[in-house]
């Protein structure tokens, strides 16, 4: 670990159950856009919007080592499963910035969590701990957004990473989605709830999973 300012670390929290290429590919994208040193993957305990997942805590969590298995920047960071009760992010996010005290923190989201964003426990002070960084959806007007966001962007949207590179924390950024590789990976339309339910059916799943990933599910007859 790098021990200076210029270290950058991407964050992102899930369910992970399972942990799919939707996670993973655009993940990998954002890091070589940012030029991001390290991705933190961090498994939810019991996350305040979701209901409880259908394998242990355990089984995801060696589902996502497995997917860092083949990426040096990838690891699994597990601080949120030791928690009782709700994990909310902006607790992770107090104890990654002592953690790493002088590393940029960003903290990648989809469109779906930046138009609730405004709604989360304690997100100002969110903010004053990391970058927040959006992968944005093909074809999204942000016209239809509500004013709550709208005023959120004002106040903390920059353009350029460049931007984001001088200030520690506090911005946010949209991703275009004409990077490199990543158009693609942001149009694999599965959510882990779908994916849950293919296995169910017996319906195929090497699409959207890695190789792995997947002979993990199918040895310890996850999700049947």
């Amino acid at each position: 670990m790098q021990n200076d300012r210029h270290h950058s670390i991407g964050i992102l929290g899930g369910t992970f159950d399972p942990i799919h290429l939707g996670h993973t590919l655009p993940a990998k994208a954002t890091a070589q856009h940012l030029s991001l040193d390290e991705i933190l993957f961090i498994p939810a305990n019991i996350p305040p919007h979701k209901t409880m997942p259908n394998v242990s805590a355990q089984q995801r969590v060696a589902m996502v080592n497995i997917a860092c298995e083949h990426e040096p920047i990838f690891s699994c960071d597990e601080r949120e499963l030791g928690r009782h009760g709700n994990s909310y992010t902006v607790d992770t996010l107090k104890e990654l910035s002592q953690t790493y005290p002088n590393s940029q923190l960003h903290f990648i989201v989809g469109l779906d969590s930046l138009l609730t964003f405004t709604t989360w426990y304690k997100y100002q002070e969110i903010l004053s701990l990391c970058h927040l960084v959006v992968n944005m959806r093909p074809n999204y007007q942000l016209s239809a957004i509500n004013q709550a966001t709208k005023a959120l962007l004002a106040r903390h949207q920059v353009f350029e990473v460049d931007s984001l590179k001088k200030a520690k924390h506090g911005a946010i950024l949209l991703l275009p989605t004409i990077i490199p590789n990543l158009e693609d990976h942001l149009n694999i339309e599965a959510s882990s709830s779908d994916i849950r339910q293919r296995l169910i059916n017996q319906q195929d799943c090497q699409h959207l999973l890695s190789h792995d990933v997947l002979a993990f599910i199918h040895k310890n007859k996850l999700y049947r």
